[in-house]
């Protein structure tokens, strides 16, 4: 794995994070420790022109990275390589996405991640199925099923699945 595959799946699994020295919080070169210097070395020349909260983050990308398995670490950085290969404007849809999840009230998040789950943990074939007639809807069909969807029971929920 090349250091900037690494560097970028660092990057991608780094989460935010409180300033980590001196007043501004941010880290000399010289106080990483050598472990993150080896790491971080294609961000040396301008590591010390980093927000502290971006530092923050890289070091706790390397954390993490630290700690995960070969197996971890070869899922990462497959992730990192699909994300690379998007166009840039679905990239920013995601990040905007992201951003505009992060800002969503605590329960609603979890709301949407129990659905999430729901959504992952149904057979391939219903996904599949489920996948295609949301792209067949309208706007407003899309509208009127979220509403729908609600109400249903899981029997509904089945039956709508089903039909073809």
């Amino acid at each position: 794995m090349t250091r900037r595959r690494l560097l970028v799946a660092i990057l991608l699994l780094a989460a935010a994070a409180p300033p980590a020295w001196g007043e501004s919080g941010a880290t000399p070169w010289d106080r990483l420790s050598p472990e993150e210097q080896q790491v971080l070395q294609p961000m040396r020349e301008r590591w010390d022109t980093l927000p502290p909260q971006r530092q923050e983050r890289l070091r706790r990308g390397v954390e993490r990275w630290r700690t995960m398995t070969p197996e971890e670490r070869k899922e990462a950085s497959e992730r990192f390589q699909r994300w690379r290969e998007l166009p840039p404007e679905q990239r920013e849809q995601i990040r905007r996405r992201f951003r505009e999840f992060r800002n969503l009230p605590p329960e609603e998040q979890e709301r949407i991640r129990r659905k999430f789950r729901w959504f992952r943990e149904l057979p391939p074939a219903e996904r599949h199925a489920l996948r295609e007639k949301w792209r067949g809807m309208s706007r407003e069909e899309r509208h009127e099923l979220r509403e729908r969807w609600k109400t249903m029971t899981p029997e509904e929920k089945r039956d709508f699945l089903e039909k073809k």
